[in-house]
């Protein structure tokens, strides 16, 4: 690898790396984009796609993002903006568990969605996506429902679990998946002009706390919809939150949830 490293020190312009560079080093390396981006990384150079973050996330810091493995539960309205914003954060992996495909219905506001996409699998669109925008990441596309039979082969060498689910009968059980893993666990929900979001650390049980008083099995989304504009704003704080666990820095969601009304305006804090 060493000679990878020289090309790399030579072909760095400041502390940055040119995409073209990155491209060049893979194909006459025989490496993954994602190969080279680790080692310029490790070497202190950042990938020039990144230098609008390094005032706010350090080159170390994007490093522990690349290394990082998330998960991601559910690859509709939420699920399909956490996929986007993780991509572009620069995770190296990411595991996306559906088992839909789109539909006519998902059409007002699922990111991946489109006409010539009905019919297909959201996973299959999410991998597609993220290979066209940042191919250094690599994406696992599990096209199944997750529950208790394969949600601990899922999370295995997963260290961030992000809950976009629409049922709370499934992110109970996603709760105490994680909380046996000791895996942290961001949640996110949505419903008409409405969302919260909150996280939870292994040790905790914020997610019970939360639905304590549920009466079915399926949240406020199926009743009430979604806009387009709900989910998006969910899943930027949810991918904020995991961007804080790794990175170490800011205050989390720990034993809090916030509830955002859209319609008003408002944001609610509740202490769990």
């Amino acid at each position: 690898m060493e000679e990878v490293r020289s090309f790399l020190r030579k072909q760095a312009e400041g502390d940055l790396l040119p995409w073209k560079q990155q491209v060049f080093a893979s194909t006459f390396f025989g490496l993954t984009i994602g190969q080279v981006e680790k080692i310029a990384l490790e070497l202190g150079f950042l990938p020039s796609r990144y230098q609008r973050n390094r005032n706010t996330i350090s080159v170390s810091d994007q490093l522990r993002i690349f290394k990082t493995h998330v998960a991601v539960i559910g690859c509709g309205g939420l699920g399909g903006y956490i996929v986007e914003e993780l991509t572009r954060l620069g995770i190296g992996h990411i595991t996306a568990v559906d088992p839909d495909v789109f539909e006519e219905h998902n059409l007002n506001r699922q990111l991946y969605s489109s006409p010539e996409m009905l019919g297909k699998p959201k996973v299959e669109a999410a991998q597609k996506r993220v290979t066209e925008i940042n191919p250094a990441v690599t994406l696992t596309p599990l096209k199944c429902a997750f529950s208790t039979l394969n949600g601990v082969d899922i999370l295995q060498n997963v260290d961030i679990v992000v809950d976009a689910l629409d049922s709370i009968t499934v992110r109970l059980e996603l709760s105490d998946i994680c909380s046996e893993a000791k895996i942290p666990l961001v949640h996110g929900a949505i419903g008409g002009w409405y969302g919260q979001v909150s996280t939870q650390f292994p040790g905790e049980d914020t997610l019970q706390k939360i639905y304590s008083r549920a009466t079915n099995g399926k949240g406020v989304e199926k009743g009430l919809g979604n806009p387009s504009f709900t989910p998006a704003v969910i899943a930027s704080l949810q991918v904020a939150e995991v961007c804080k666990i790794i990175i170490g820095q800011g205050s989390t969601l720990a034993k809090r949830k916030l509830h955002i009304n859209l319609l008003d305006m408002e944001i609610i804090e509740i202490q769990y």
